[in-house]
């Protein structure tokens, strides 16, 4: 049988879109094209290293699509598999793929286990439930689509993540806020509500031009959590983290952007007033943010954050809503906002298309 046409398939959280097309010309050089509200397909390149770091994007796909690619067809001709397959395992160590687990449409069937079969004697992987190598089978409209994930683990896994916090911000939001602010050109960077520090590691990671990288939160307990992230990722000497509450509205000085995940649902003590939260921080980052300077936001109580930033010095130069599911299938729907002050608004290299 031929070589057929492989793929990377680039799989992200809903909302993203246009900054992942960003990042895959910018980074990649090629223009992703069709897909669903949270995948595109790219080009194979040569090499898999370039599309393994990219910040935008949760998962990578290897894939082969044809309408006769059914798991009936696979199993007669396993060859398909097999180079999808052998092109992943020639792109990472050898002792990174141990086990492998097939998803298809009757997994229980004959054609299924056959395929199975072939991949852990071929490849000498032990089928497991929890698996490093993620081979799919999958009908999507009137095209089927055989592939695995580039790497054992979510792009979105960051190694740097040696903790973690309940409802911490994905790293893959945290790429995009980043990248909507123009940091390429900027020399002091705020985390306010640092958390675990994914947006200050993040930031301190792909932009080494950023002089000032400073984040504080008022939970102890986060604040050592975030050094311990900030030191895997090799950013100690960088990074500076503080606890602080913005309700005593701390003097750190001025900056040229600020960045933060304000605090909502799960994260809030019981009781909170989050509109007077919310309010505390608008005015402080009025009084924090430098003249020119990006303020970037995200929150799933959108509507009272939006309420005061009308109400306050900044205007809202951009928007962006985003839609996953959480580790308890339910939706969230959080808005990532994009704000310059009215006497200064903008920074050249702002993306806000």
């Amino acid at each position: 049988m031929p070589t057929q046409k492989l793929e990377i398939k680039l799989s992200f959280i809903e909302g993203l879109r246009d900054i992942v097309l960003r990042e895959t010309r910018r980074s990649l050089g090629v223009t992703a094209r069709e897909g669903g509200e949270d995948s595109l397909y790219i080009d194979c390149p040569d090499i898999l290293a370039p599309v393994k770091g990219l910040g935008s994007v949760a998962r990578a796909y290897l894939v082969a699509r044809d309408r006769r690619y059914n798991p009936l067809y696979v199993s007669n001709h396993k060859s398909i598999i097999g180079q999808t397959i052998e092109t992943i395992l020639s792109a990472e160590p050898s002792e990174s793929f141990k086990t492998f687990k097939v998803t298809c449409a009757g997994s229980g069937s004959s054609e299924a286990r056959g395929i199975a079969a072939y991949i852990e004697e071929t490849y000498r992987l032990v089928e497991a439930e929890e698996a490093d190598l993620k081979v799919h089978i999958i009908k999507l409209g009137e095209c089927w689509e055989v592939g695995a994930q580039i790497t054992p683990r979510p792009l979105s896994l960051r190694a740097y993540k040696v903790r973690n916090m309940s409802g911490a911000m994905d790293p893959t939001i945290a790429y995009a806020m980043n990248s909507l602010c123009g940091l390429e050109r900027v020399d002091s960077y705020l985390n306010v509500f640092s958390g675990s520090g994914t947006l200050l590691v993040e930031a301190g990671l792909r932009y080494p031009n950023i002089g000032r990288l400073v984040g504080f939160d008022n939970d102890k307990k986060h604040v050592s959590l975030a050094i311990q992230n900030v030191k895997e990722a090799g950013l100690i000497k960088r990074v500076s983290l503080r606890e602080a509450d913005i309700l005593e509205e701390p003097d750190l000085g001025t900056f040229d952007v600020i960045a933060s995940d304000l605090p909502f649902g799960m994260s809030i003590s019981k009781g909170e007033d989050l509109g007077a939260l919310y309010r505390c921080f608008v005015e402080y980052c009025e009084g924090a943010l430098g003249a020119g300077g990006v303020l970037a936001v995200y929150t799933s109580e959108h509507h009272i954050l939006e309420e005061l930033l009308k109400k306050s010095n900044f205007q809202i130069l951009k928007t962006i809503d985003l839609r996953f599911v959480t580790s308890v299938d339910a939706y969230l729907r959080p808005r990532i906002f994009l704000c310059g002050l009215r006497n200064g608004l903008g920074r050249e290299g702002v993306y806000t298309k």
